[in-house]
């Protein structure tokens, strides 16, 4: 099995928080991993890289996601249940991704 870059429950469209974001195409549960959001290189100034899950991914004060740290990489994970044209949203930082929850 390869890698893609967005699951099938997503996809990228205009969003009214900011640019393009995610939403969910079909419903995702509580607790289901998205897959890598970003991965650990000490190379880049934020020591992160973001993927196509990440890099899309807006802030919402009030999150529907959260990241998962395991082994250098961080996985979009759903903290709660999200509906068929919910955007997902993260809360975080743009200058420090440690504060990504």
């Amino acid at each position: 099995m390869g890698y893609t870059p967005l699951p099938e429950c997503v996809t990228i469209r205009v969003s009214d928080i900011d640019g393009l974001g995610l939403f969910c195409v079909t419903a995702i549960e509580q607790g289901y991993s998205l897959g890598i959001s970003h991965v650990h290189d000490t190379r880049f100034p934020n020591r992160f890289i973001r993927t196509p899950l990440g890099g899309f991914v807006n802030h919402n004060d009030e999150p529907n996601c959260r990241t998962v740290d395991i082994q250098g990489y961080k996985y979009l994970t759903a903290l709660k249940n999200i509906e068929p044209g919910e955007e997902l949203t993260l809360k975080y930082s743009m200058y420090n991704l440690d504060l990504v929850n």
